[in-house]
């Protein structure tokens, strides 16, 4: 149902039209109190946190002078997100689908976030928790690694932990 609408719209929807969708769904009246409470601001550490590699991994790929991208199906709110979880100074370019009129693995997702770096695909390397997405990229030609922290088995290269990325940089 909100991929749908996410999908269908022709930019960055409006949030309240979003929120409109999935309660219509739920068959929830979409009140203007309910509505602006959906779109009441909460501090990124409320409702998200980090993995314990995260951080001591982005400081040591910026120490080694890695320059880093986000490629995210995300709203345009995210470096604000990232900024109230402290990782935001770790990333110099984001690609963000919301922004871009576009998801992953529209090619467009991809190269947005290696030319603003100045960078051609295989100078980089992309990770994402999804395989379809890592493979996508390579189809392209960027290296790539999946983030899997499950352990699953499979055909895409992986990497357990972000600490796994530091002998590949």
């Amino acid at each position: 149902m909100g991929e749908g609408f996410l999908a269908e719209a022709a930019g960055t929807p409006d949030h309240d039209d979003y929120h409109r969708v999935l309660l219509r769904e739920l068959g929830v009246p979409p009140s203007t109190v309910l509505l602006a409470e959906l779109r009441r601001e909460v501090p990124a550490m409320k409702v998200l946190e980090l993995y314990s590699d995260v951080l001591p991994t982005l400081a040591e790929l910026k120490r080694r002078g890695v320059r880093l991208a986000v490629v995210s199906d995300a709203w345009p709110n995210l470096p604000d997100l990232h900024e109230g979880l402290g990782i935001r100074g770790y990333f110099e370019v984001y690609a963000i689908s919301a922004v871009l009129g576009c998801e992953k693995p529209d090619p467009r997702m991809y190269h947005h976030a290696s030319e603003a770096l100045g960078l051609e695909p295989a100078q980089c390397l992309f990770v994402d928790d999804t395989p379809e997405l890592v493979t996508a990229a390579t189809e392209l030609g960027y290296a790539g690694r999946f983030l899997n922290r499950a352990g699953t088995s499979g055909d895409v290269p992986s990497i357990a932990s972000l600490t796994d990325l530091l002998p590949l940089v």
